[in-house]
């Protein structure tokens, strides 16, 4: 079949783009705004983009048209389909259809560390021979793509709680089909779509019931939510619950963690009995939690301790998280897809520790829809506390931003940081932050840039400046 994606270039499509390709189909899609890493792999597969959306495209002849969630009424392409009566369907769909049916699904969810716990567990499936197909939502540099299709009869798919296209309002990982589930946390995020905690409590609770009776609901009980959830469900949800946490009432704990080698080290207790000591080359106390999630999943899938340690020693991580973009002149330039304010502040808190001693500067955008909202106002004035200096980038696309409520005040912000005694400046854009930082950058800085887009190519643009400086 031909397959035509609306939106091609967000990280969800463009990773089915490549599993319909790895399928046999034909693919093609179309886009405005296109960046890397997800531009550069499907440049990499020969998938012909189209560039902007535009009526004419439904002249391609697809059989089906896949439209993104991204994609909303008066889009002229998804106008054109309407118009056509052409075949549309979701993203989800498609792959809940073609690539998850009849396997046994591990679906990764929660409001942070659903990228990173996906590409673990993948990996860690992959050590134990189960020979994964996965879909992830970045690069999971192991395989060097955010995608897989294999022959076996087990996938891994981050599940995504975001709504699934404008004609079906359920969040992703509604169609994925778990057999296991992971909840690592829940916090109210995705403003544009959620209107208050409450409903997103909701929306994980369904989730929840949709585990079978034979499968396993994980959930990171250090959450409060994810507890108010629990208890709230409680008698209602027919499978095997699996709490893990760092919590003394945790099914299954971490214990004696030690940050201070090479490795970060830690035992695994289970009902309060010792089951097993690993280690990790990933840093901070949310790394630990993810790997205790995968740890438990991949003992339901009867792969051994083993072989979860040889995983956690050979994982490569994910691109754009903490991802080192290069150093140069002595000065490290991090790229983070950190945007929530608790996911700022535990990255940030896991950077001072790797990096102790080191002067830390923050750069935040904000640019996805909540962190753009004056929602956040206050959580973001305390997420840069590890940081020794923080710079704002102006809000991202404020016009559209304003439609949904109160934009966040980047100025505000700014005082508030310096009323805790740090260095904190904003500045409408990428070239204007560089510029700021051309001076100030010296020998053994460390540059964490937190953004979920392509802020205007800041971390190249960085390494340059001081590559011409060096």
């Amino acid at each position: 079949m031909h397959y035509h994606l609306i939106g091609i270039c967000g990280t969800a499509m463009a990773s089915l783009a490549g599993m319909l390709q790895a399928g046999g189909h034909r693919v093609t899609g179309s886009d405005q705004n296109v960046y890397p890493p997800m531009s550069t792999q499907l440049e990499a597969l020969g998938i012909e983009i189209l560039n902007g959306y535009r009526a004419e495209n439904a002249d391609i002849g697809a059989d089906c048209v896949v439209v993104g969630n991204a994609i909303s009424r008066g889009n002229p392409e998804l106008e054109e389909v309407l118009n056509r009566k052409l075949v549309y369907r979701s993203q989800a769909e498609i792959v809940k259809e073609l690539f998850i049916r009849g396997r046994c699904s591990l679906v990764v969810a929660g409001t942070h560390g659903k990228t990173t716990t996906t590409s673990i567990a993948t990996w860690v499936a992959e050590a134990g021979g189960l020979d994964p197909s996965f879909l992830v939502g970045g690069v999971v540099q192991n395989f060097g793509a955010s995608f897989r299709v294999t022959d076996s009869d087990f996938f891994v798919i981050e599940g995504d709680e975001y709504d699934t296209a404008y004609f079906d309002k359920k969040p992703k990982f509604m169609h994925y089909l778990p057999e296991i589930a992971i909840v690592n946390n829940i916090e109210f995020d995705h403003a544009d779509i959620y209107r208050d905690l409450q409903e997103i409590k909701f929306q994980f609770s369904r989730l929840m019931n949709l585990v079978p009776g034979n499968g396993r609901l994980i959930c990171g009980i250090d959450s409060p939510v994810v507890r108010e959830v629990l208890d709230e469900m409680h008698g209602r949800l027919f499978t095997q619950i699996e709490t893990f946490g760092l919590s003394d009432d945790a099914k299954w704990q971490a214990r004696y963690i030690d940050f201070t080698g090479d490795a970060t080290r830690f035992t695994v207790f289970k009902d309060g009995h010792s089951w097993g000591e690993f280690e990790t080359q990933l840093i901070g106390e949310f790394n630990v939690r993810n790997c205790l999630a995968v740890i438990i999943a991949a003992d339901a899938w009867g792969i051994t301790k083993e072989q979860i340690q040889h995983a956690f020693d050979t994982f490569k991580s994910v691109k754009r998280r903490m991802e080192v973009r290069g150093t140069v002149a002595g000065v490290t330039v991090i790229d983070d897809f950190a945007h929530h304010p608790t996911a700022v502040e535990e990255t940030l808190k896991a950077l001072r520790m790797k990096y102790d001693g080191r002067r830390l500067i923050a750069v935040f955008e904000p640019r996805s829809w909540s962190s753009r909202l004056a929602v956040f106002q206050e959580p973001y004035s305390k997420a840069f506390s590890y940081a020794d200096q923080v710079i704002i980038a102006g809000v991202y696309n404020t016009s559209k931003a304003s439609e949904l409520g109160k934009v966040l005040d980047v100025g505000e912000l700014v005082k508030d940081i310096e009323l805790q005694g740090k260095q904190a400046f904003a500045y409408p854009d990428a070239d204007a932050i560089v510029e700021h930082l051309t001076p100030e950058m010296k020998d053994g800085d460390v540059i964490a840039v937190m953004s979920n887009g392509g802020f205007g190519g800041i971390h190249d643009k960085l390494l340059k400046v001081l590559g011409d400086r060096d």
